[in-house]
């Protein structure tokens, strides 16, 4: 099993992809090698805003400790509600710099490639050797390890709210499909779907899945953003959100953080969104659905 890495600087670092592809060897995907730290640190960048508190590195590698520590006796995929929107919270980033890929490299590599590992080895049929896909470590923010739970955060929290982000990690799938489509950058989309997840009417990855498809395909006919409209987006909440990194302590372990203070999706707009959803999942087809019904002689 990979070890936390030997030597850890006291900031957050870049990692370019050229270089953080040649630490992705075979021993270390199957769980059986370490990254050279300090090798692998001498091709670092530092971050464009190294100076402030919030690229300390520390806070993040002790979040990761705790998120293994809790979930040990629990399934690994568990620990993903648990660490998102506190992970988002002690980066405390700008959708700008989160889109540096560089950033995500080096958590995954540089300061937590054991966290990976842990995460998402993925055992083999037949006897075949457990391995880590290498896009978890180096990837697109859709499947790399860190930057799929940080974007999920960003994207599904409701303003400073993130209990939302906790009920959309509870099924992966949302995670897997949600995060590859553009429309779950509108806000009311997003918090309608999970609207949904909370009250039960979608309650399994097949589900989800139908569910994300049929929201997809709809909105290729039907404007979301104009039947149900965003408040204005303000940029002044996160700046200060982010300026009082200096001084905010490290985030509960307990309960959940806070994000920036920034308007929540209007209800009405959720609640109509949540209405037509409804509507689309009732219609949607969704594989062993039938199958279902046709056992209990039910109808769906």
């Amino acid at each position: 099993m990979t070890d936390k890495p030997s030597f850890l600087p006291d900031r957050l670092a870049l990692l370019a992809d050229l270089n953080a592809a040649q630490y992705l060897t075979e021993g270390l995907l199957s769980g059986k090698e370490d990254v050279p730290a300090i090798a692998l640190n001498k091709t670092t960048e530092p971050l464009p805003h190294d100076g402030e508190s919030r690229a300390e590195l520390a806070p993040v590698r002790d979040l990761i400790d705790d998120a293994m520590y809790q979930f040990r006796d629990d399934r690994p995929t568990n620990a993903d509600a648990w660490l998102a929107p506190r992970l988002h919270a002690t980066l405390r980033l700008t959708r700008r710099e989160a889109a540096d890929r560089r950033l995500w490299n080096y958590l995954a590599l540089g300061v937590a490639p054991d966290y990976v590992v842990w995460r998402h080895t993925v055992a083999k049929p037949e006897g075949g050797s457990s391995k880590v896909a290498a896009r978890r470590f180096q990837g697109p923010a859709y499947t790399q390890a860190f930057a799929r739970l940080w974007w999920a955060a960003e994207l599904f929290r409701d303003g400073p709210d993130y209990a939302p982000v906790v009920t959309a990690c509870g099924i992966q799938d949302m995670l897997n499909t949600a995060l590859r489509i553009d429309m779950v950058d509108h806000r009311p989309t997003v918090q309608a779907m999970v609207r949904l997840m909370e009250r039960g009417t979608v309650r399994t990855g097949r589900e989800v899945n139908a569910l994300v498809a049929a929201v997809n395909a709809s909105a290729a006919t039907l404007m979301y953003d104009v039947v149900a409209p965003d408040a204005e987006r303000d940029g002044t909440p996160l700046r200060e959100w982010i300026e009082a990194a200096e001084s905010a302590p490290a985030v509960p372990r307990r309960e959940l953080p806070v994000g920036p203070y920034e308007e929540k999706c209007p209800e009405r707009s959720v609640e109509a969104l949540v209405d037509h959803f409804a509507e689309l999942f009732a219609g949607a087809p969704v594989r062993g659905r039938r199958d279902a019904a046709e056992e209990t002689g039910s109808e769906v």
